[in-house]
């Protein structure tokens, strides 16, 4: 059994060769899960920003200089995990792609993180979250009826289809390893993994329960009842009584009239219902409603900025947030205190335990 302060991942070794966004979220979340994480920076390459590499020690190592290219060679033979977030042929022209870092390691598993994947027309193109999820169809549903799609930050496309996506191919190919003794190389697209990601929807479109027409669906606004609210000062309430026993729950709380409710699976249905949700929500402020709601089945929630959720009951009550920042629900792992420490715990021999303290002592 795992030791209960360390995480599930305890033992499991992982070298980061850092890129931006999805990649480092990746290596954050395998640290939080307990793997033993060292994260390589190269020269001049900016650090990343959002916390995205906490949790385990980042140094700044040349691999373009060949004694530290051997160190980093050693540290992949003892490596189960390789996390890499450059372009496609950046890592082959350092002499650490796949098939170098395999020839010293036939267990490794070497995760590769990009945008577009490794092929494909666009692999060599640059782009960021907004450019992938533009192409995998989820952007579109992410827009209300005549306006244009609102991205949702960077947290479709980075985290959810690329950093998530990473580790659970990661945490597979572990598993796969178990069995077969040999590692594997995943080349993990931002746009494969939103796209797996909207599995749904387009099952939904294939049956005929999905429109292209932004904003007319169950699911993207269109429906009155899943929908986004102003209330009285400005501020704003979720609804999302799909069910017909929650929305009666919903309809009771607004003090909906009978008559307005009836049919609201109607498209046709949909435009007075959505007046008579709006005006009755117009009617007080949004923690007014959020009060009103509380232990009820009506499915209003108030929509919270970032501070806002931090001091949330629910996010108290359950530890969501320490220090300010969000904590893996699984557990916490203390962050490591140096690359020497890392060094120790993967048993090193002496002279590559030695470089690896000197990137320690000159990293910030």
């Amino acid at each position: 059994m795992a030791e209960p302060d360390r995480g599930p991942l305890h033992g499991v070794r992982v070298l980061e060769l850092l890129g931006i966004g999805p990649e480092p979220f990746a290596g954050m979340l395998l640290a939080d899960l307990g793997a033993d994480v060292l994260a390589l920076r190269r020269p001049g390459q900016v650090p990343g920003g959002g916390g995205l590499e906490r949790g385990r020690p980042v140094v700044t190592v040349n691999l373009k200089d060949p004694a530290e290219l051997e160190t980093v060679r050693a540290l992949v033979a003892q490596t189960d995990v390789l996390l890499e977030g450059y372009r496609p042929g950046v890592a082959e022209r350092l002499g650490l792609g796949p098939d170098d870092c395999l020839a010293i390691n036939p267990r490794l598993v070497y995760g590769r993180m990009t945008g577009w994947g490794q092929t494909g027309p666009l692999a060599m193109t640059a782009g960021h979250d907004i450019n992938y999820i533009a192409v995998t169809g989820a952007l579109h549903a992410a827009a209300r009826q005549g306006q244009p799609p609102t991205p949702p930050a960077n947290l479709l496309g980075d985290f959810g289809g690329g950093g998530m996506y990473l580790v659970t191919a990661v945490l597979a190919a572990l598993v796969q390893r178990g069995r077969t003794g040999t590692g594997t190389v995943l080349d993990i697209a931002i746009t494969d993994g939103t796209t797996y990601l909207a599995s749904m929807l387009y099952g939904m479109r294939r049956d005929g329960g999905w429109r292209d027409e932004a904003g007319t669906n169950l699911l993207d606004t269109g429906a009155p009842y899943y929908d986004v609210y102003p209330c009285a000062d400005g501020r704003y309430v979720a609804v999302g009584a799909l069910e017909p026993q929650f929305f009666a729950a919903l309809a009771t709380l607004l003090g909906l009239a009978p008559e307005v409710c009836e049919d609201r699976d109607d498209p046709a249905r949909w435009p007075a219902l959505r007046t008579a949700i709006a005006t009755a929500l117009r009617t007080r402020t949004r923690d007014e409603w959020a009060a009103l709601a509380e232990g009820t089945d009506a499915c209003l929630s108030p929509v919270l900025d970032l501070g806002e959720a931090q001091r949330h009951g629910q996010a108290l009550a359950r530890a969501t947030f320490v220090d300010g920042m969000p904590r893996l629900p699984l557990g916490h792992r203390p962050r490591a205190a140096s690359a020497a420490d890392v060094a120790r715990a993967w048993n090193l021999s002496p002279d590559v335990a030695a470089a690896v303290a000197r990137w320690s002592s000159t990293s910030d």
